[in-house]
This record gives structure tokens, sequence and C-alpha cells, in this order.
């Protein structure tokens, strides 16, 4: 290293990068564990990219070969079980992270200015990590992901003026079919990384030139009590072993409950009675499962993603709303956050049972 390091610093100086990392603090205020979040949903994000890498060597998209290809890729490739197990379920880990991440924002108010164009970075980024899980629930072409992506296209497709023909684009036609497939796939490993990376290096950049965010609390102790932790090392080499331990967690889960493939879509066949989408998608189906089939002059279905359609907008534009500094809105905007965890978990539980 000590050769090394001369080498690079005469090539490339990066002493400007490191003295920014090394300047950098992390404010050590009630709840400041909860920093840790992103990067544990950033690490999974790159577990996805790397099992899906490997995973992509060997899965042919297509109506005759996608269930085979994973099949052979379970039965035959070595430790391909263990791949495919481990990509499922750090998917489904990620979107944990990335809920607990948001959360732990929001209830701390870390969008407020001049932080709100990284709130919103990370609202969007939510909604694709949605439609990562929801493109790649099909590939395997098995008989739940067929008739979940059949249920969930039927519900976009239900979104006034625009719901048609995403169905269509989505789908390749009126119904899932084999054409269906390779636009999937087309979206899961090329349009949608291409997309996140983009709006992943632009909430990584607001982060990194706006430092992290100071709680209300924090800023209310008193000088001599306030402490800080250096970004680097210290905080990255914390994130680093906690990012051990995900792994470690992910890759326990992936050896004693490998993801199941089940058996092979059935196009004409019946819908299973044990249809259900994945999980951070639960609560809005068991939301339009409870609404009547009519509402006045409109469908139920309709005024249901009309809802969901709504609250996403506001919750993406909360940092243009809650503008105001006052300890009342505040206590509201924490009683707000509670009654949707809340209500999430109970519709999410409930569609289970």
């Amino acid at each position: 290293m000590n050769k090394i390091g001369p080498w690079l610093k005469e090539r490339y100086d990066v002493a400007p990068i490191v003295d920014f990392m090394r300047k950098k603090k992390v404010p050590m205020g009630p709840g400041w564990y909860w920093s840790y979040m992103g990067g544990v949903a950033l690490f999974l994000f790159v577990v996805q990219v790397c099992t899906g890498i490997l995973l992509l060597m060997y899965y042919r998209p297509g109506i005759n070969d996608s269930f085979e290809s994973v099949q052979f890729i379970v039965s035959r490739v070595q430790y391909g079980w263990l791949i495919r197990s481990l990509h499922s379920w750090s998917a489904n880990f990620m979107m944990l992270a990335v809920f607990l991440h948001m959360f732990s924002v929001f209830f701390q108010r870390a969008y407020a200015k001049p932080r709100e164009l990284t709130w919103v970075s990370g609202v969007i980024l939510l909604g694709l990590s949605m439609f990562f899980g929801f493109s790649g629930y099909l590939l395997p072409w098995n008989e739940l992901a067929f008739f979940a992506t059949k249920v969930g296209t039927e519900i976009m497709g239900a979104i006034p003026f625009v719901g048609k023909a995403m169905l269509i684009l989505l789908r390749g036609g009126d119904e899932v079919t084999g054409a269906t497939l390779p636009r999937f796939f087309g979206i899961h490993v090329a349009i949608l990384p291409l997309v996140f990376i983009v709006f992943l290096s632009l909430h990584l950049a607001f982060i990194q030139l706006q430092g992290m965010h100071e709680s209300r609390s924090f800023k209310n102790l008193p000088e001599e009590k306030k402490r800080f932790m250096p970004f680097f090392p210290h905080f990255i080499l914390r994130d680093m072993i906690l990012w051990l331990l995900v792994l470690n967690v992910v890759a326990a889960f992936a050896v004693f409950y490998p993801w199941e493939l089940g058996t092979k879509a059935n196009l004409f066949a019946p819908a299973p009675a044990t249809i259900r989408p994945e999980w951070f998608f639960m609560f809005m189906f068991q939301t339009l499962k409870f609404i009547p089939a009519h509402i006045l002059f409109i469908e139920g279905e309709v005024l249901g993603i009309l809802g969901f359609l709504v609250a996403f907008l506001v919750w993406l534009l909360v940092p243009f709303i809650d503008r105001s500094n006052d300890d009342k809105r505040y206590r509201l905007i924490k009683r707000i956050g509670i009654v949707i965890i809340v209500y999430m978990t109970i519709m999410t539980v409930w569609g289970y049972l």
C-alpha cells in the first residue's frame, strides 16, 4: 500500500474527496441510529444487482423457456438455488429497509428545507423499488406470479385516461401472454436499473452536498452536549459492519427457507385461491377488496386507485406542504405518520390471514 498510494496520488488526486468525507460529521442526537437504514437499503440494492447478473447468465425469457430456465438454475447450476434465494430475500429485505428509512426521515422531519429534493428523489426511489418487485415477480412464469401479474395489471388498467394504454404497453396486448414476459424482462433488467441509478445518484449527491440532518431535539441541546461522529471512517466502518450482519440474516433465510418455484403457469387454468401480491402491495390490494363495486356513479376500484395516486402525490410533496416550524403541526404530522403505519400493518396482516 505504501507503493500503490503515492502511485495513485500522482495520477489521481483524491485528497479533496477524502478531506471532504473526513470533514463530514454525523449528528448523534436522539434516534440517530436510524441513519443506517439508508446504507442498508443501498447495500441490499448492490446484492440485488450482483445476484441478478449471475441469474441473468442462465435465465431465458419466453413462455416455453422461463420456468424451465429457473428450474435449471435451482436444480442443476452449482449454488443456483442459493443465488436465486438470495436475490428474492434481499429484494424483500431491501423494501423493508426502504420503508424504515423513509418513515425515519418522515418522523425526524428531515425533509424540511433545504432537503426537499432529497425527499422527493427518495420517494421516487421507493416507487421504482416497488415496480422492481412487481416486474420481477412474473419472470419465473409460475402460477402465482402469472395470476398476480394479471390482477396487478388489471388494477393498473383501471386508472382513468391512461390506464388502458399502460395495460397494453405492459402486457403487449389485452391479456397476459408470452408477449408480456419479454416486456417485463426488459423493464426489470434494463429500463428500471437505468432510471433507478440516475435517481439514486441524485439522492446520494444531495445527501453528500447538504450533510446529515440535525433533528429538532438535537438542535435544542446545549452546545456542550452535542456529539458528532466523523462520517469517514467511523460511520462508514459501522455501516459496513451492519451490512455484514444483514448479509448473514439474508443468507440464513436463503439457506433455511429457499424461495419456492411452484408450478408452471397455465394460461387456461382458474386462478388459485391463494393468489396475492408481494407483501409491500398487500395493504393496497386488501383496501381495494373492501371498497364497494360502485360508489355513486364511480366504480369502486377506480376510486380506490385514484385515492392511492392522490396519497402518493401528497406524500411526494410533503416538504412543500409542511413548511411551518410550528410544534403543533409537527405533532400532527407525527400522528398522521403513526396512523399510516398502523393502517398499512393492519391491512397487510389482514390480507395474509
